[in-house]
């Protein structure tokens, strides 16, 4: 693309600064950068800074002017870039007007504008709609967006720059998970999730590849930044991050970047950076650089040269505004009343230009529509092209705004001299932006549209802003009742209505609203800045009783983020007691289920659905309750609803997944997740559970396939790679599961579920020391996790390690006296200690508690025939093989039984079980050892001496050679061993126990 001829706004802009005088210095150390190569510049950043109309932005335009001369391509922005994003927006769209086109970002922006758009839309569109593992009716997808994530997704993280000390790293990381589970219910793919979460994450690396491509076509690239002290702190840490470290790439040598701001750089981002920095301080013109100015100007009668010099005190944004009309007297010079501004519209003959003048700096800023209504209609095009070109007005494509010395004498100028004026002009433009925000509206009786509307977000607050400078008195509470809805929408929008209330107080000169201004302003720094402003509203009485109840449960949800539920509760208890709402109940009823305080929450759900029956969120949160507490049927029938209510509701969807897996029903289980999966392709949680059910169907092939493509979805996913390291464990992939576990561990390392897991798969594996070090570390960690410490138990008994074992099991039975598995666990141990009636104490007691836990039934019933209580042995194993008639250890028990009584038919029960184990794998120890068992029971000695001699070659554990030793000398009673045969089973198991010592750790 042709670079484009010089425009008439560049001649114009050339023309005046061509008036520029001093800043001489500032100027050659500019020019001197752009000589050298960018190899050899050592100053690649600059800054200039210094008060308020000192000509910070002329001295920035004429660098710009200068470098564009050197062929350079440049980007000048100011406060209207208020992020990162903005930043880069603003830079792509000016150096595409001169030629270069940044084609790959802008593509890239454009899918981010639509997906965070699409993200707004299905917050405004849920019609108060919570989120899983948000408020219902709570905040919207850009509230949490931003407040939880605004300052990660810009590059300030916490504790880092100008936000150290000011937000919580847990808080913010926090936020992050719960927004990502938000966007993936919006949004199309993990990439999206991503670009919508973390923007810059994504925006800048692609932005400095297309910066490197322009940077080879030019000699230099230069960004300017005015009004940095209004930016820096939202742009400091992205600035800081592109220039001096490779976080999101590489930037090209040849860029430069100036600065230009009120304040100095924050030392907290830029103190290690001093040495790149070239300072340029700006001061007042001096007494003969004014004079030079005004010689420019053609002023050169001594007595106006003298009145200026004295009322501007050398300013020289007030210099170069009351030279630029060339006064050549000072009739007016002894009036004590008069200032710069009023000097200057006095010396300006024209007194429509002069109303336009004033009028226009009525409004923060102006384009032409706002214009024709500051100034009645008065004026044409011609007048408002007059008004762009003044000195203290900046013009970026129409959107204008006053220098800032100049506005306030302005402002001050017409509130002093007609209060009734005043008044009037502010109510007209308020009125005007009333009618623009209406016309958005449409018939969006919600709300929710309109604020996630930037243009409406926009008007509406300069409305708030004119109405409260036209009469803060009766605006002032509606005002203050509108940053709830702000802060509704996200932290940055309440930022900016807390903003343009201090400014209006200024502007007003109106205390009150200067003193809730300050108040604000210091609240926003607060390490929790929006459960700061809330209280401070809440105490400051301005707020009517749904104001006060919205508030508090808004205050009640900051909570909630913390896992703060008591002071939650509170709050929600009194928003209610002021004003019941659905979305009140909600709240606390989700506070009420997150503690466990299950009938509390079921009175709150049931109130918010009397409240609001059509709200599918109340009845999945009531069917999430009735899930925990095992009511699945009732459960259903809340989830039922939901989904009638919302067919696409993908939680209503994953909820009754759930549900219907809990309840053994898995293929409707896997319909309801694949439901959820087509309204939300990229849903892992999804693709996990659905894995589950499809696992407990024994689909395994499916299940695995699920597994993988959660964790494609997101890698960083510790739970998909623990499912997915039980599925290799079920199927006997003992290193496939180890190397999940061990993912999941480090993703999350304290966590004991994942480290149990793993300690299993070594046990399985033969690794006994590094299962018993990581069951060890999860008890150090975590001293009440039960099932470590019962399977470290179990290694201890495995390792005839009894009376650690047993201690084990104890702890166990106390951590959870409710359970049955401990119970078992030592009575099992017991019984191989010979320790008959402490373990069928145990069992008992197992029993008493789970009457059909076949595992304590077939070793009560093996203890009665211990000791020779073979009806009751015999009822055991009746029920046993009931509950279980596949399992042939049950079998063999039985015919064992039936052999002692010499019960009819013995015989045939001996065959059938026989038959039963040699079915079974033949390289696994447990059939052979009963096969063994088995012969000994019908005395066929040489049967049992060859599977005996299977089962030592097979390389049984030790506790597998302990309970066979002990099975075989139980037979004692039933069986006429032959002394020898007797005597060279028990030597060869002896051997072999010796032998399985030798290979674990004591």
């Amino acid at each position: 693309m042709a670079v484009r001829g010089t425009s008439r706004q560049e001649l114009i802009r050339r023309r005046r600064l061509s008036g520029l005088v001093g800043r001489q210095g500032e100027q050659s150390t500019f020019q001197e950068a752009l000589k050298q190569s960018p190899e050899d510049a050592p100053q690649f950043l600059f800054h200039i800074h210094g008060p308020a109309g000192v000509g910070k932005s002329t001295l920035l335009r004429h660098l710009q002017t200068i470098a564009r001369d050197a062929q350079a391509l440049t980007a000048f922005l100011d406060e209207s870039a208020t992020d990162p994003v903005d930043a880069m927006t603003d830079i792509s769209s000016q150096f595409a007007q001169q030629g270069v086109e940044l084609k790959r970002f802008d593509k890239l922006l454009s899918t981010y504008r639509q997906r965070r758009h699409e993200a707004d839309a299905g917050a405004a569109t849920s019609a108060g709609g919570s989120e899983p593992g948000l408020e219902g009716a709570g905040p919207s997808a850009s509230s949490v967006i931003a407040s939880q994530l605004g300052l990660v997704g810009l590059g300030m993280i916490p504790g880092v720059g100008p936000f150290a000390g000011a937000v919580d790293p847990n808080r913010v990381a926090l936020g992050a998970d719960r927004v990502k589970a938000v966007l993936s219910g919006r949004l199309r793919s993990h990439e999206d999730v991503e670009l919508v979460a973390s923007p810059l994450k994504s925006l800048t690396p692609v932005f400095l590849q297309d910066l490197g491509e322009a940077a080879r076509r030019r000699p230099w690239l230069v960004l300017f930044f005015d009004t940095y002290e209004r930016t820096g702190p939202l742009l400091d840490m992205w600035l800081r991050s592109i220039l001096v470290s490779d976080q999101y790439g590489q930037l090209p040598a040849n860029v430069l970047v100036v600065l230009a701001g009120q304040s100095q750089l924050d030392a907290r981002c830029w103190g290690d950076w001093v040495d790149l920095i070239t300072d340029l301080p700006l001061n007042v013109f001096t007494d003969t650089e004014a004079r030079q100015l005004l010689t420019a100007k053609g002023v050169t009668d001594e007595r106006v040269v003298e009145v200026i010099l004295k009322i501007s005190g050398c300013l020289p944004v007030l210099v170069s505004t009351l030279a630029e009309s060339r006064p050549t007297s000072v009739n007016d010079v002894e009036d004590p009343s008069g200032t710069a501004v009023e000097r200057f519209l006095k010396w300006e003959s024209d007194p429509t230009h002069r109303a336009a003048a004033l009028a226009c700096a009525l409004p923060d800023g102006f384009d032409e529509d706002i214009y024709l209504q500051a100034v009645d209609g008065e004026g044409s095009g011609q007048l408002f092209n007059w008004l762009r070109s003044m000195p203290f007005v900046t013009d970026r494509a129409g959107q204008c705004r006053y220098h800032d010395v100049v506005r306030d004498a302005m402002l001050r100028l017409q509130r002093k001299q007609s209060p009734a004026r005043w008044k009037e002009q502010h109510t007209r433009l308020a009125d005007a932006f009333r009618a623009w925000c209406c016309q958005l509206e449409g018939g969006d009786a919600r709300g929710g549209i309109r604020w996630a509307d930037e243009r409406w977000r926009s008007w509406k607050r300069q409305e708030t802003y004119h109405r409260l400078c036209a009469d803060h008195r009766i605006a002032l509470p509606r005002a203050l009742r509108e940053l709830l809805d702000a802060h509704d929408h996200d932290l940055s929008t309440l930022r900016r209505w807390v903003q343009t209330l201090s400014r209006a107080a200024n502007d007003a000169d109106a205390s009150i609203v200067r003193d809730w201004g300050d108040q604000l302003l210091a609240a926003l720094e607060e390490p929790n800045p929006g459960f700061s402003v809330l209280t401070l509203l809440l105490s400051g009485g301005t707020l009517d009783a749904p104001g006060q109840s919205l508030a508090l449960t808004m205050r009640a949800w900051e909570h909630r983020k913390v896992e703060d539920y008591g002071r939650a509760v509170a709050d929600y208890t009194t928003a209610i007691c002021l004003h019941p709402t659905a979305r009140a109940f909600r709240g606390r009823g989700e506070c009420h289920r997150l503690s466990g305080c299950h009938d509390e929450a079921l009175i709150d759900f049931n109130r918010a659905i009397e409240l609001e029956p059509e709200i599918a969120w109340a009845h999945v949160s009531r069917g999430q309750i009735y899930y925990s507490s095992g009511q699945y049927e009732d459960a259903l029938i809340d989830l039922n609803k939901a989904i009638e209510l919302d067919p696409r509701h993908y939680f209503g969807l994953s909820n009754r997944g759930l549900t219907y897996h809990a309840m053994g029903r898995y293929e409707e289980a896997v319909a309801d997740f694949t439901q959820a999966i087509a309204v939300i392709p990229e849903f892992a949680w999804a693709f996990i559970n659905r894995g589950r059910a499809y696992e407990l169907a024994l689909e395994y092939e499916d299940a695995l396939s699920d597994f993988d493509r959660a964790i494609e979805i997101d890698p960083e996913n510790a739970w998909a790679f623990s499912c997915r390291g039980g599925l290799y464990h079920s199927v006997g992939r003992y290193e496939e599961a180890l190397s999940d576990f061990s993912r999941s561990a480090a993703i999350d390392p304290d966590n004991a579920f994942y480290l149990t897991h793993r300690a299993l798969t070594y046990r399985f594996m033969g690794r006994i020391a590094e299962a018993l070090s990581d069951l060890t570390h999860v008890i150090e960690l975590h001293p009440a996790y039960t099932w470590a410490v019962d399977i470290r138990a179990r290694i201890y008994s495995s390792l005839g390690r009894s009376e650690e074992a047993l201690d084990g099991f104890t702890r166990a039975i106390e951590l959870e006296p409710g359970a049955v598995w401990p119970l078992c666990s030592r009575g099992h141990t017991y019984r191989l200690l010979g320790r008959l009636e402490e373990s069928l104490a145990d069992f008992e007691r197992a029993l008493q508690l789970d009457p059909s836990r076949t595992f304590a039934l077939t070793n009560r019933g093996v203890i009665y025939r211990l000791q020779g209580e073979y009806d009751k042995a015999l009822a055991d194993f009746d029920r046993v093989v009931e509950l279980d008639p596949g399992d042939g250890w049950n079998h063999y028990e039985k015919a064992v039984v039936l052999h002692a009584l010499r019960h009819e038919g013995r015989d045939s029960q001996v065959a059938y079980v026989v038959g039963l184990f040699s079915a079974m794998s033949p390289q696994t120890i447990y059939p052979l050892a009963n096969l063994f068992l088995l012969h000994c029971l019908i005395s066929d000695w040489r049967e049992a001496e060859r599977y005996l001699a299977s089962v030592i070659g097979g390389n049984p554990s030790r506790t597998e050679i302990v309970e066979l030793t002990a099975v075989m000398n139980s037979l004692e009673q039933i069986v006429q061993f032959p002394e020898a045969v007797l005597t060279s089973f028990r030597d060869r198991l002896e051997v072999a126990l010796v032998e399985s010592r030798g290979q674990l750790p004591s």
